[in-house]
Formats: C-alpha cells, structure tokens, sequence
C-alpha cells in the first residue's frame, strides 16, 4: 500500500431516526441480528445512537445511514451520511 492510499476504518451502520427534537441531532436506533451463544439461537439486538443531522434534514421514521466521526459532542460520534 502507498503513502497515499488510507483504508477508512469508520463504522458505517443503517438504521431509523426516532428522534429530530434536538437542533442538528437526529437518534438513530440500529438494529443488528446476532447469534446468543447460551441460547443457541438468533436474537435482534439494538441501540440507539445520536448522529449528527445539519439542517434538521431527518425526520421521524426515515432511513438513516451514519458514519463515525470525531467526537463532536459528549455522546455524538456519528454524523448523518444519507
């Protein structure tokens, strides 16, 4: 690899806005489908992250795609992507 080339090791995630409340921040619940090793079946797991979302362009109930960023708050480390 060269100098010029960077491999980008930023989580992407996908997920719904359920919350534009706040000013520039929308919360985005993530959903992923794991396997629980004691139960031995699959099971949904989510969290709910807070993105950064300039202009309020999120609104309830649509698709989000984030992208990790520097902190730019005390619990934002996203911002919204698409």
């Amino acid at each position: 690899m060269t100098k010029t080339q960077t491999i980008s090791k930023k989580r992407i995630l996908t997920g719904v806005v359920v919350s534009d409340k706040m000013k520039d921040t929308a919360t985005v619940l993530v959903e992923r489908f794991i396997k629980a090793p004691k139960y031995n079946k699959y099971v949904t797991r989510t969290k709910k992250y807070k993105a950064h979302n300039p202009g309020n362009t999120k609104k309830i109930g649509d698709k989000a795609t984030i992208e990790e960023c520097a902190p730019i708050s005390k619990d934002k480390h996203f911002t919204v992507i698409a």
